[in-house]
């Protein structure tokens, strides 16, 4: 069936029959605008309706589908009221159900006595047999009955007001007109063990078995990893046939100087990646590469020794940190690294710049300079001469285009991005399929393990103790907090309320409090205090999980941690374990549900974090791995980045294919 004449997917839903200006406003609400957009409504689960349970076979707990008809109902109100409950008791022959909607008035007008209705639901107490806030439709008869029984039925993401049965109407009577239409939108060429799209999309919405829309979901999930893989490698293969290199590799004169000065010998996997690292800076193309690795496996240290290359070949270098407080750690590390060498470090972040250009003295004429920024480098006006290699520390933390930004800064510069947020494969291949990989697999020797409990809210006395004990021994600690200022019911811990009451508990030591609403330089002043040993522990957010390194703090404890996403949590607690001594991790939590718990056992069983990351992908999702505004993830209707790294897979060399027959 063609699409009727003048109408396409791109037109308003409203072209459609039976679409006034409510149902568009409603169906605007769930992101629909287009008539493509309606056929491309994903369902978010499905009802097998050829057979509903008895209601007296109800079972505690138990996702069941049943159907019966409407023998009373009513709506109470109660506290003079400002709260109410309506109930409806279905009947089916066999035995009554009590379905019931607390602080929802308005479903009274949904049903009538008499009604036909199919409820799904878990139920909560079998005397009598009641569901909470369960879902319903109503049964009407008539020409669409086929639609919505005895069959397997879609189940959409709704709006208030918004009928499911209207909803599942409406893409039933426009799927068969723009099927075909839908089907040019991807790849049209048959793929093995998968259906065309046109089959796809009829499986998704209307399946004969529920394992066809998963076959389904494939198809179309693997329709978007492609024209994703497509657009990423086509930006490369355009820079490599346009942009010629900048030679960056270097002659050691620099290097050698600097790792003498090191006082420790690179891990061989460090010697690895800056071998690939050389490669690319004196290889045909600018170099792409991302370079990965566990929290404490230096790759400052190869950031730097990368640097050296680029500043040994006459070029300048700039580094760019999500945050002040790892721009200024950067910023001194780099200075106390760099000016034995006689190289000028520049500072340029939105308080703080400078402009250190002569270099140490002797100096003649001046190395090329590092400059380390935040977001301040990427703005119109601020410019590098001469930039050769261009270094992203936390990417994650930045959008692709912002990236793209700071490396138009310069003809063509070598990029280094660096993320000390392992990233899963699938979520590696998504986000950075464009850039080439290292991965620092090797810690340091004089790392220390990390002891990592969790303990709940009544044991804090004595975890307080236990931190009062190390720092009788002239260790620090760190004290974390999901928030800055209470909430409302004061459920969670916060650093401003909670700051006296633990300078009362751990006196006479000292305590400091650090976050995100800080000026620069109290911040600054708080951390460069902690630094010295003047404060000895720091009341802090998560604003540590980055640019705080003190070899002297021992102890990580972590309030509310289930606040908290596990990869975020490995990252603070890597602020400890970076000296000699034996460090500690203590996660304070009242997890409610099993997926709570489970998510603090890895973090109790591993340090790594790469295993960390992939458990939080699969338990979080990637926007919440990774941040959804910063992340540069594609908006996904299908795909799973938890569950599709075959697909994944499958698209890239598709796209590969594709590409090469151009």
């Amino acid at each position: 069936m063609r699409s009727p004449p003048g109408i396409s997917l791109l037109s308003l839903v409203t072209q459609l029959f039976g679409v006034g200006p409510e149902r568009a406003a409603q169906l605007a609400r769930l992101k629909i605008l287009t008539i493509g957009d309606l056929l491309l409504h994903r369902p978010h689960r499905y009802e097998d309706r050829r057979n509903a349970r008895p209601i007296r076979e109800l079972m505690l707990k138990q996702p069941t589908l049943v159907r019966g008809k409407v023998v009373a109902m009513g709506l109470k109100r109660f506290r003079k009221g400002t709260r109410s409950v309506f109930e409806l008791i279905l009947d089916d022959g066999t035995a009554r159900l009590h379905c019931r909607w607390w602080n929802l008035p308005f479903m009274e007008s949904y049903f009538a006595q008499g009604d036909e209705v199919v409820v799904y639901g878990k139920i909560k107490s079998l005397k009598p047999r009641t569901m909470d806030h369960p879902e319903t439709e109503v049964i009407e008869t008539g020409e669409e009955l086929s639609i919505h029984m005895d069959r397997v039925v879609p189940i959409y993401p709704l709006t208030e007001g918004l009928p499911q049965r209207w909803l599942r109407s409406l893409i039933w009577r426009t799927l068969p007109k723009f099927a075909n239409a839908l089907a040019e939108t991807g790849f049209s060429e048959p793929l093995e063990g998968l259906p065309s799209r046109v089959e796809a999309l009829q499986a998704l919405h209307f399946p004969t078995e529920i394992e066809d829309a998963e076959i389904g979901r494939q198809r179309l999930a693997l329709d978007e990893f492609l024209a994703l893989q497509l657009q990423m490698q086509m930006r490369r293969r355009n820079l490599q046939q346009n942009a010629k290199a900048l030679p960056c590799s270097g002659n050691n004169s620099l290097i050698k100087p600097f790792l003498k000065q090191l006082g420790f010998e690179l891990t061989d996997a460090q010697k690895r990646v800056l071998r690939e690292l050389r490669a690319d800076m004196g290889g045909p193309h600018p170099m792409r590469r991302l370079v990965q690795g566990d929290v404490g496996c230096g790759k400052t240290v190869v950031a730097a020794c990368s640097a050296l290359m680029a500043i040994e070949s006459g070029f300048a270098v700039a580094v760019m940190a999500p945050t002040e407080i790892l721009a200024e750690q950067h910023y001194r590390t780099f200075k106390g690294w760099f000016d034995p060498l006689g190289i000028p470090v520049e500072m340029q972040t939105g308080s703080r710049k400078t402009r250190d250009f002569q270099g140490a003295k002797g100096s003649q004429p001046p190395l090329p300079p590092l400059v380390i920024g935040t977001h301040a480098l990427i703005e119109v006006g601020f410019g590098v001469d001469n930039l050769g290699l261009v270094v992203i520390d936390e990417q994650h933390k930045f959008g692709v285009a912002q990236r793209e930004k700071l490396v138009r800064k310069g003809r063509y510069p070598h990029l280094l991005v660096m993320t000390a947020t392992p990233i899963p494969r699938t979520l590696g291949l998504t986000l950075y399929g464009d850039l080439d990989s290292s991965v620092i697999d090797e810690l340091p020797r004089n790392r220390q393990k990390i002891r990592t409990y969790t303990r709940s809210a009544e044991t804090l006395p004595k975890v307080y103790q236990f931190i009062r004990s190390r720092l009788k021994e002239g260790r620090q600690a760190y004290v974390v907090y999901p928030r800055v200022d209470e909430t409302d019911d004061g459920s969670v811990k916060a650093v401003m309320a909670e700051f006296e009451k633990l300078q009362a508990v751990l006196a006479p030591y000292q305590v400091a409090f650090l976050h995100g609403r800080l000026r620069s330089d109290d911040k600054e002043r708080a951390t460069e205090r902690f630094r010295k040993n003047q404060v000895q522990v720091l009341l802090a957010t998560s604003i540590i999980e980055v640019g705080v390194d003190v070899p002297n703090a021992t102890v990580m404890l972590i309030d509310n941690a289930e606040q908290f996403g596990l990869a975020q949590l490995h990252q603070i607690r890597g602020r400890v374990g970076r000296g000699m001594h034996e460090s500690y991790c203590i996660l304070i939590a009242d997890p409610q549900t099993p997926a709570s718990r489970q998510r603090l056992r890895v973090l109790e069983q591993t340090t790594d974090g790469f295993a960390i990351a992939e458990a939080d992908l699969k338990l979080r999702g990637p926007g919440e791995l990774l941040g959804q505004e910063q992340s540069g993830l594609p908006s996904f209707r299908f795909a799973d980045l938890a569950g599709d790294a075959a697909l994944i897979e499958r698209a890239r060399e598709l796209a590969r294919q594709i590409l090469d027959k151009k």
